[in-house]
């Protein structure tokens, strides 16, 4: 339970998302700090044994521990849920505990989840193997198909899940389309939002029903810390998810919390900067002859271009490239940077770059990843806040490195 209940008339609600992104949930100690306050406390003093007790019924708002609750990982979340115009939010250790929070909270034996089956690997996991365990099914399917969605539902389908853009195919699943075919069935979606952030995507806003992130990317930008949040309607999130995070444990540091606020207010600057490099260098790219297939959804040649434009804000500023030669020759391209590092994570203020195939997707099966269109001459790259210039000059260098 959090000390300070949600308000509608509270004046963030007004504010642009760069205000909210600055100022939103901000909690001040007697002492009137300036930046928000980093509570490093595992528990909370009580004035009285009635007054343990009330708090433990939830008669009255106040902390008890802080695997419920923390006042700087509530500022987190409340600022967040501003941003992201949610009614409740519940952050997480990291992000893959958000989307195994959220939908293991939800789902019971008996209960069928349709995914679409370009995800993160980890996520494939949850709904692959981990899913099934606990007498959950669980189809995989074209999440680019809007057919395939409506056949794979069934009478006992409670949850549709999909990430969009994808990871590492930037395949676009269309929200508002898929939402309307889960509600007409009785199915939440779940949407993972992580390569869009909040600042180019509104998943809520196009019907979809819990939101979730891995804050470890662009939320702390800055490659320092872990975290993750699920968002949606104040009865999932008190009916569900919040008691799921209390009772099994994969709670937020609170000083993950305080460096994710930090991250937080400066989001819209890196992610503009950010997605105007990404396509700068995305059209670099589709012209070098030495590169067979380049895919950003900012490019009038991405396969959903147009549904890029209607539910984005911006195309993101991750930028995926296949070379020739497969493995081999995509290795001796990465090993050829001098500036953009080789590393799994995205998101960040330096420019990343990995080799899907053997890293973030390496335990699907070989077919597994052919139906998904990762080939071994895939690179996923991830554009930072260096100069477009230079990177473009970085890549320049490793292309060439190419036989």
């Amino acid at each position: 339970m959090t000390a300070k209940p949600k308000d509608s008339s509270d004046p963030a609600n007004d504010w642009a998302p760069a205000t909210r992104l600055v100022h939103g949930g901000t909690l001040r100690s007697q002492f009137g700090e300036t930046s928000e306050a980093l509570f490093l406390t595992q528990g909370y003093v009580y004035d009285s044994a009635e007054q343990a007790e009330a708090r433990f019924k939830n008669e009255e708002p106040g902390y008890q521990y802080s695997r419920f609750a923390n006042p700087t990982v509530s500022m987190f979340e409340e600022r967040l849920r501003l941003l992201e115009g949610a009614e409740d939010c519940r952050a997480t250790a990291t992000g893959m505990a958000a989307v195994n929070a959220a939908l293991m909270s939800y789902l019971s034996a008996g209960d069928h989840v349709v995914a679409a089956r370009a995800l993160f690997g980890s996520c494939r996991y949850v709904v692959e193997d981990l899913c099934p365990r606990f007498g959950i099914a669980a189809t995989l399917i074209d999440g680019t198909d809007l057919a395939a969605w409506k056949a794979a539902i069934q009478p006992n389908t409670k949850a549709i899940f999909f990430e969009t853009p994808a990871n590492p195919t930037l395949d676009l699943v269309d929200i508002a389309a898929v939402s309307e075919i889960a509600h007409e069935a009785g199915a939440l979606v779940f949407v993972d939002n992580v390569f869009a952030t909040p600042m180019l995507q509104r998943p809520i806003e196009l019907g979809a029903d819990v939101v979730i992130y891995s804050a470890t990317k662009h939320i702390d930008g800055q490659g320092r810390c872990l975290g993750g949040a699920g968002l949606g309607t104040k009865k999932f999130v008190e009916d569900q998810l919040a008691i799921f995070i209390r009772q099994t444990g994969p709670s937020l540091s609170p000083f993950n919390a305080w460096v994710l606020l930090k991250g937080l207010e400066t989001l819209p600057l890196r992610v503009k900067a950010q997605c105007e490099s990404a396509s700068l260098i995305a059209d670099h790219l589709a012209g070098d002859t030495r590169i067979t297939k380049v895919l950003f959804p900012g490019r009038n040649d991405h396969p959903q271009a147009e549904l890029a434009a209607r539910q984005m804000t911006g195309c993101g500023q991750v930028v995926t490239f296949c070379v020739d030669g497969g493995k081999e020759e995509a290795f001796r391209c990465l090993n050829a940077l001098r500036i953009i590092r080789i590393s799994n994570n995205l998101g960040d203020a330096k420019s990343l770059v990995t080799h899907p195939a053997t890293t973030t997707h390496q335990r699907l099966k070989p077919e597994a990843r052919a139906e998904l269109g990762i080939t071994d001459g895939m690179i996923r790259l991830s554009v930072g806040l260096e100069d477009a210039g230079d990177l473009i000059g970085d890549l320049d260098r490793a292309i060439a490195a190419i036989s």
